[in-house]
């Protein structure tokens, strides 16, 4: 499970091998997608090296963050995972009241990001936001207080 912004790739693997892939996206915001066929993107990654450099620089970053990712599952606790995931979609939130308002998602979608239950991130929603780390009514927002929980790396 992922979280895109603009500009992002998705499906870069099947560049890869031929092996069909099968994938379910859901958009949390409005987006536009461009489909580009596997041989337009190999046939562009060869011939345009603007392109090319954009594509490794996002490979790049995207190698990283999954490594995080698995840092993050393998170390840390649930709460924190939680942390670390709202901070991450509050990056790609709207400026709201001292804080970054998340796109909507589910505490099911929430428990399924970080590995635990509904209930569990129900609890510690309810914790963040007695701390003062975020506030919810209808739209939640994240405060930069909630960095205390997340571990630096």
């Amino acid at each position: 499970m992922g979280i895109f912004g603009p500009g992002d790739f998705a499906g870069e693997a099947c560049l890869a091998d031929r092996n069909p892939r099968s994938m379910t996206a859901t958009s949390l915001s409005p987006c536009r997608l461009v489909r580009i066929e596997r041989d337009a993107a190999k046939r562009t990654l060869r011939e345009d090296p603007v392109f090319s450099e954009r594509f490794l620089a996002y490979l790049l970053v995207h190698n990283l963050r999954v490594q995080e990712d698995l840092i993050d599952q393998l170390l840390n606790s649930s709460e924190r995972r939680l942390a670390r995931a709202l901070l991450i979609l509050a990056e790609a939130g709207e400026p709201r009241r001292g804080g970054m308002a998340i796109p909507r998602v589910s505490q099911a979608v929430l428990a399924e990001m970080i590995g635990t239950t509904r209930s569990r991130v129900s609890y510690f929603m309810n914790r963040f936001r007695k701390l003062g780390h975020l506030e919810y009514d209808g739209v939640v927002i994240v405060h930069s207080t909630l960095r205390q929980v997340v571990p630096d790396n």
